[in-house]
């Protein structure tokens, strides 16, 4: 049966009716405009009575789209505009969208995004330290701020005052960096464009590298007290002593990681990112080798649940004081700590001569930078290689 169309007052203006549907008192009728386009006759749908669509709106909106083409902008179809329309809500939504996110605060973002990523993705004490950090210093001033209005002048705010409580400048540079971490995973999930407040920020310069290292008979006088307290603390100490692993690395050792026949350890997760391997000496071969071995996966000095160690023992800390290793010491960077016993390895290394390319091999420096500070420590190094020299003209 052929659909019967009946014209409106209108001109370009139709509709056809139900034939059961009422809306009202009367059938449901449904309009359509017809207009041409190049001299072609269109006709587009536009809906019922019972959606809302009568003559006079379906002429509005037909004048709407003859006066776009005579104008020669906007959308000249229905379909056009409806795509337009589309666009333009997609668009408002986008705005909303972007508006929530630029009002979120640099605190909801830290916990609710950074924090579970670092939680995830860090070593347990770096996190420690992050969240230290953040608690301390960051959250009281750019906690209540939304991640566009954080500044330049925030973060000298910050730097001032960790300064004035005495907080050396590394840990000043330590928090920006956590700051400078935060907006890059707010960049990377569209919470934050632009660059970095960090980046309008000098970063606190010092030399806080430790500068304290043992003598022999230093050394022999702290693994001898250490043994007396806690053999354990003193079998990890006479490693870091005698291969310049760190105590993390210590800490992660297990059975399977190493090889007595070949006297080879393999650190393995390092801080710089990459295994490396450490030389047995004598002594730490006769070490591991007394020890009761477990089996692969097991800790070479588990913690008393077994499980790897998370820090060192404050014990070491309290022998180095009974024994006077820090007596009238102030200078953080000469006090005797358990890192001093990788600091000790490296700097006997170059007392005995050893050329600094290989010190930085063992000691897994990623730059030959990291070792340079050790090469004041053989004095006689260019009178040997002119000697070297002399010899060979």
């Amino acid at each position: 049966m052929a659909t019967t169309w009946i014209k409106t007052n209108h001109p370009g203006v139709r509709y056809r009716e139900h034939p059961t549907r009422k809306h009202g008192i009367r059938k449901d009728r449904y309009y359509t405009i017809r207009f041409r386009i190049d001299g072609v006759l269109k006709e587009e749908a536009l809906g019922w009575a019972s959606e809302g669509w009568d003559a006079e709106r379906a002429a509005e909106e037909l004048g709407k789209l003859k006066a776009n083409k005579r104008l020669g902008k906007g959308p000249k179809r229905l379909e056009e505009a409806r795509e337009e329309g589309k666009a333009q809500e997609r668009a408002k939504k986008l705005a909303e969208v972007k508006a929530s996110r630029e009002a979120v605060t640099f605190a909801d973002f830290f916990r609710k995004h950074y924090d579970p990523l670092a939680r995830a993705n860090k070593k347990a004490e770096s996190f420690r330290r992050e969240d230290s950090l953040y608690r301390h210093w960051l959250e009281p001033v750019l906690g209540p701020l939304p991640l566009v209005l954080v500044g330049a002048e925030h973060l000298e705010h910050i730097k001032q005052s960790m300064q004035q409580a005495g907080k050396a400048p590394r840990s000043a540079h330590y928090a920006l960096a956590v700051v400078r971490q935060v907006f890059n995973v707010a960049r990377r999930l569209d919470y934050f464009h632009g660059d970095s407040p960090t980046s309008k920020v000098k970063k606190p310069t010092s030399d806080n590298r430790r500068l304290r290292f043992l003598s022999h008979e230093e050394a022999n006088t702290l693994l001898a007290a250490l043994a007396d307290k806690s053999t354990q603390l003193h079998d990890m100490a006479l490693v870091a002593l005698h291969t310049g692993a760190r105590a993390g690395e210590i800490f992660s050792l297990q059975w399977g990681d190493i090889d007595l026949e070949h006297g080879i350890i393999t650190l393995r997760d390092t801080k710089g990112g990459r295994n490396r391997q450490a030389i047995m000496t004598e002594a730490v071969k006769a070490l591991l080798t007394n020890l009761p071995s477990g089996t692969r996966n097991q800790h070479i000095f588990p913690s008393r649940t077994g499980e790897r160690i998370k820090a060192v023992s404050r014990t070491y800390d309290k022998v180095a004081d009974e024994i006077g290793l820090n007596q009238g010491v102030d200078d953080p960077r000469l006090k005797v700590v358990f890192h001093t016993l990788r600091h000790t390895f490296a700097s006997w290394l170059v007392m005995a001569g050893v050329d600094l390319y290989t010190v930085k091999t063992l000691m897994g420096h990623q730059t030959i930078s990291q070792t340079e500070r050790y090469s004041h420590l053989a004095p006689n190094a260019m009178q040997r290689a002119m000697r070297d020299f002399e010899e060979c003209l």
